[in-house]
C-alpha cells in the first residue's frame, strides 16, 4: 500500500523529511518575494516546496510549488522521490482503473476546515497573505484553490459535483473574480443558473490534499465525481469529505486549510486580469464572472498555498502534466487498443505526443484525429505526434529520432484550419480558434506505398546486465 496523506499538512511534512521543503524563517515582502522564489524554485532540478513562516503584514504563512518537481510529484504519489517519469504514468494508469472508490462523509465536529468560523465582518486579507503572483498581474490571485460546485438541475448528484481549478482574483475584501471558459465544466452549471437569474453556490478550498489539488486539474467527464477518483489514486483509500456550511448539498474536503463558501452573482461581468498564465505570457484583462464570499472556515494558524506560473517549466507544468497524458490515454485506449502510452505534458496538452502500434496505412493520422475530439483535446491539442510502440513518447530524443527518420513532410505533416483553441494561447487568433498540425512518425505500412525497407539496429544482448554493471562500478566511486 503506498502512503496516504490526510491532508496538506502531512504531506509537507513528507516533503520535509525527503529534503523537498525549505523553510524561510526571515520575514519576507509578499511581493515580489513569494513570486519570485516560486520562479526559482521551479529553476532548480527537483526543485523544493518553500514555506514562508514570517510575511510583512500578515499572521499566516504561505507554501509554494508544493507540486513543482518530478520528486515532488513522485512523492505525492507515495512513490520513492527518484521515481521516473513514465513509472509513474503506469503507477497512475494502474491506479486509474480502481475509480470509483466512493469518498467518506465526515460529520462537521469531525473535520479540521470549520475548526474556525468567520460568518461577519468578511475580510479575506485577514486570512490569507494575498499577492501578486508576476508583477503586471491585475490584482491578487489565488492560483491553486479546488472550486466545488453542484449541477443546478441535480444538486444532490454527487456524481455531477465538480472539483476544478479555475483562477481567482480578490478584487474586494469578500468579492472575487473567478475564470469560467466555456469548455470547463463549471460554465455548464453557470449557464443554467444563469438561464434562470439563480445563484450558483460554490465552495473554493485552499491548502488541500495533494491529490485533490491534482484532480481538480485533471480533465475527467461531467458525471465523473472527482473524490472517487482520489479514492483510486489513494490506491483505494477512500477521502474524506464534509458538508459546506451554506450550501450542505456541496461536499469540500474535510481537512482543507481555508473554505471560502459564496455563490457566483448571476449575470454580472466584471473586468478581470491580466493575469500571468499557464503559456508563459501575460492573459489580458476580460469581462469574468464575481463571487459574493458569505462565510470562511478554516483551520488553526491556515496556510495559504499558492504556486507560481511563468514561462515553463513552473509548479503548474508538473501538476497538469501526467494528469492530462492518463486521461487522453484512457480515452484513446478505449477504441484503439494499439495506442500503448500519450505524452500530454506539454503546456497542458496542447502538444500531445502518441506511441502506437499502426494497424494498416494512414492509422497514425487516424490516432491523431481521434485524440483531437476528446472533451480535452479538442479546445487544448494544437500540435500531435504520432510515434510508433517501440519509441517511448517520454524520451524527447527517440521522439526527435523518430521525427528525423520518419517523416517525409510533403506526406506525413496535415494542417487543419479553423479548429477549437485555447483562448489563453497567444497564437490563437481569434482568441478560441486554432489550426491543428499532426506529424505522423510512424513506420509506413501497407496499404500505404513503402519506397524503402529498413532494418531496425536492435539492442545488444546483456545491455541490462552491462547497465547494472556500470552503475554499480559509479557507486564506488562516489
Amino acid at each position: 500500500m503506498s502512503k496516504v496523506y490526510k491532508d496538506l499538512r502531512e504531506f509537507l511534512a513528507t516533503l520535509e523529511e525527503e529534503g523537498q521543503l525549505v523553510r524561510v524563517k526571515e520575514q519576507v515582502n509578499p511581493e515580489p518575494d513569494i513570486g519570485t522564489a516560486g520562479r526559482a524554485a521551479a529553476n532548480l532540478k527537483n526543485g523544493p516546496a518553500v514555506f514562508f513562516e514570517n510575511i510583512r503584514g500578515y499572521k499566516t504563512p504561505v507554501v509554494t510549488n508544493v507540486h513543482g518537481s518530478w520528486a515532488n510529484h513522485a512523492l505525492m504519489l507515495g512513490m520513492p522521490k527518484d521515481t521516473p517519469v513514465k513509472e509513474q504514468f503506469e503507477e497512475l494508469n494502474r491506479r486509474w482503473d480502481l475509480f470509483p472508490v466512493p469518498p467518506k462523509i465526515l460529520p462537521r465536529e469531525e473535520a479540521l476546515c470549520k475548526q474556525n468560523v468567520i460568518d461577519k465582518d468578511i475580510n479575506l486579507f485577514d486570512v490569507l497573505a494575498l499577492y501578486r503572483i508576476n508583477e503586471q498581474d491585475g490584482g491578487s490571485f489565488i492560483s491553486k484553490a479546488s472550486i466545488i460546485s453542484g449541477d443546478p438541475s441535480e444538486p444532490d448528484n454527487l456524481n455531477k459535483q465538480n472539483v476544478g481549478t479555475y483562477r481567482i482574483q480578490v478584487k474586494d475584501k469578500d468579492r472575487v473574480g473567478i475564470q469560467a471558459l466555456a469548455m470547463h465544466d463549471i460554465a455548464v452549471q453557470l449557464e443554467q443558473a444563469e438561464r434562470k437569474n439563480e445563484k450558483l453556490p460554490i465552495a473554493i478550498t485552499l491548502g488541500n490534499n495533494p491529490l485533490v489539488t491534482f484532480m481538480a486539474s485533471t480533465p475527467v467527464g461531467y458525471d465523473q465525481n472527482e473524490y472517487e477518483f482520489v479514492g483510486a489514486l489513494q490506491d483505494g483509500v477512500p477521502f474524506e469529505i464534509t458538508p459546506a456550511d451554506t450550501a450542505p448539498h456541496l461536499y469540500v474536503p474535510a481537512h482543507c486549510e481555508v473554505v471560502l463558501e459564496g455563490y457566483i452573482i448571476p449575470r454580472v461581468r466584471e473586468v478581470e486580469g491580466p493575469f500571468g498564465e499557464f503559456p508563459g505570457s501575460y492573459s489580458g484583462a476580460r469581462l469574468q464572472c464575481e463571487v459574493k464570499i458569505t462565510h470562511i472556515t478554516h483551520r488553526d494558524n491556515p496556510i495559504f498555498e499558492n504556486l507560481y506560473l511563468g514561462i515553463p517549466w513552473t509548479e503548474i507544468d508538473y501538476l497538469m502534466a501526467l494528469n492530462t497524458s492518463v486521461p487522453l490515454y484512457k480515452q484513446l485506449k478505449e477504441t484503439m487498443p494499439e495506442v500503448q502510452a500519450v505524452n500530454a505534458m506539454y503546456t497542458h496538452g496542447m502538444l500531445a505526443i502518441v506511441s502506437t502500434k499502426v494497424r494498416y496505412g494512414g492509422y497514425g493520422k487516424g490516432v491523431a484525429f481521434r485524440l483531437l475530439s476528446t472533451p480535452h483535446g479538442m479546445p487544448y491539442t494544437k500540435v500531435v505526434i504520432v510515434v510508433d510502440e517501440f519509441v517511448d513518447p517520454f524520451n524527447l530524443e527517440q521522439v526527435m529520432w523518430a521525427i528525423t527518420t520518419r517523416v517525409k513532410p510533403d506526406k506525413d505533416v496535415a494542417i487543419i484550419p479553423n479548429c477549437p483553441g485555447m483562448p489563453l494561447d497567444p497564437s490563437s487568433v481569434p482568441p478560441g480558434i486554432h489550426t491543428k498540425m499532426i506529424i505522423d512518425a510512424t513506420t509506413p505500412t501497407p496499404p500505404e506505398k513503402i519506397e524503402r525497407e529498413t532494418q531496425l539496429l536492435e539492442t545488444p544482448k546483456d545491455t541490462a546486465k552491462w547497465e547494472g554493471i556500470i552503475r554499480g562500478l559509479l557507486d564506488n566511486l562516489k
